[in-house]
């Protein structure tokens, strides 16, 4: 693709319209700033020569969200062989002497809640941030991840399901008002 000046434009001003709510879900997928920046990034590096494909399709938010995952997916198919994970023992020790404030509460309840989504699979992860955060249907989750809308619901389902079982999700029906607040 030759890159015209008037593309550019049109590049760069979906850029700077769109990259908070792409480092919103990017964060929210990879669960920490830097790597969310690195995923946006790398993607709309790789989406810059195919730009026009971009602005042909019909939802062009939709369609860089699309790649934003599926990159964040293969990013971490790739990754998880030379991952360095932190050792969950010291975390606990770190914040022991903290435990017993009144005003730690909630910064321990959106942790716990950051590690319990940690914990769910990447797949999952990315299904509820696209239904929760995003506000997604399930015909729109499941055309972003490739997949049926049975597939979506039962993503969604186990997620929650394993949410609930920690404790933190057990007061809400469905989770939501947590996933909601977790910014």
């Amino acid at each position: 693709m030759v890159a015209t000046a008037e593309a550019d434009e049109r590049f760069s001003a979906f850029v700077r319209a769109e990259t908070d709510n792409l480092l919103k879900t990017g964060y929210l997928l990879t669960r920490n700033g830097p790597d969310a920046e690195e995923l946006v990034q790398d993607t709309l590096v790789w989406l810059y020569p195919r730009w026009s494909q971009v602005e042909a399709a019909e939802h062009q938010l939709a369609y860089v969200r699309k790649a934003v995952v599926n990159r964040f997916l293969a990013g971490k198919r790739r990754m998880s062989a030379t991952e360095v994970r932190f050792d969950e023992s010291l975390s606990a020790g770190l914040g022991s002497a903290a435990a017993g404030r009144d005003d730690t509460a909630e910064i321990d309840e959106r942790d716990a809640i950051w590690r319990e989504l940690g914990s769910l699979s990447e797949r999952q992860r990315a299904a509820i941030v696209l239904r929760f955060f995003h506000d997604l249907p399930d015909d729109e989750v499941a055309a972003t991840l490739d997949c049926r809308v049975g597939t979506v619901r039962s993503l969604i389902s186990r997620a929650l399901a394993a949410l609930r079982n920690t404790g933190h999700f057990a007061d809400d029906g469905v989770g939501s008002h947590y996933l909601r607040t977790i910014r």
